[in-house]
């Protein structure tokens, strides 16, 4: 059963393979995202998840196929095509924020704006991250406090924040809610429907399934790399995808 959105894709993968050595970690896996919706990628370990993100992403390079963005064939072979050629921001588990820095310069770090082309313009950029944070509803104390004095919660939003920032339309986040507490797991949970809100795409990567069936409009479930089932939230349920993701459910 497949999306029943009318609209064309935003982001497609067709046929993608990739192997390492003789392990074969995904076959032939076909994928479609449409603007303004919410897609969960789910499957046990090693089913091939990570490795089709970060074929998307330009980390690892596909050994076929092909990645269309908006019905046009691109070629992703670095994560900076990723973000030139097809809009899409990665957010992974481990962040990558700099927590001796403040919320504010982590958001902006490397796009700062400036003024007479040769100093920061911090007025501007606190300003232009308060607005972010303001209108995504992350609860934080300040732009100016440090990343390292934030909850796990708080350092997921300033992530997505950040992404955001740099005018993306379509977001991967890894495994968002891991090792979150239920507030904190419900405040990603808002922000990722603030994100469909605003018009973005969203891929989404977890194992919580109380978590997906909260956010998601759709689920695509991979199994030993290859794509097992494609449902939409509202015609399927939590034991239909734990028998795709095991085997049991063909």
């Amino acid at each position: 059963m497949v999306s029943d959105n009318t609209k064309l894709p935003i982001l497609q993968t067709k046929n993608i393979d990739k192997s390492f050595g003789h392990v074969q970690a995904l076959k032939n896996v076909d994928i479609d995202l449409y603007p303004s919706e919410v897609v969960a990628l789910i499957g046990d370990n090693g089913a091939g998840k990570s490795t089709l993100i970060k074929i998307i992403s330009g980390i690892y390079q596909k050994d076929s196929g092909e990645i269309l963005y908006k019905g046009n064939k691109v070629e992703i072979n670095e994560p900076k095509d990723a973000v030139d050629k097809a809009g899409i921001s990665t957010v992974y588990q481990d962040l990558s924020l700099v927590e001796v820095q403040d919320v504010g310069v982590n958001i902006y770090l490397n796009m700062e704006p400036t003024f007479m082309g040769l100093f920061i313009n911090y007025k501007k950029l606190y300003r232009d991250a308060e607005k972010l944070i303001k209108n995504l509803k992350i609860d934080l104390p300040s732009v100016r406090v440090n990343v390292a004095e934030l909850s796990g919660g708080q350092r997921q939003g300033v992530a997505i924040a950040r992404a955001l920032a740099r005018g993306r339309e379509i977001f991967i986040l890894d495994e968002p809610t891991a090792a979150l507490g239920v507030e904190q797991q419900a405040n990603i949970n808002s922000l990722i429907l603030k994100l469909k809100e605003d018009k973005k795409t969203v891929l989404l990567i977890s194992h919580n399934l109380e978590h997906v069936f909260e956010v998601a409009d759709r689920l695509i479930i991979l199994r030993r790399g290859e794509k097992v089932g494609e449902r939409t939230k509202k015609s399927t349920n939590k034991e239909e995808i734990v028998g795709l993701i095991t085997g049991a459910i063909k």
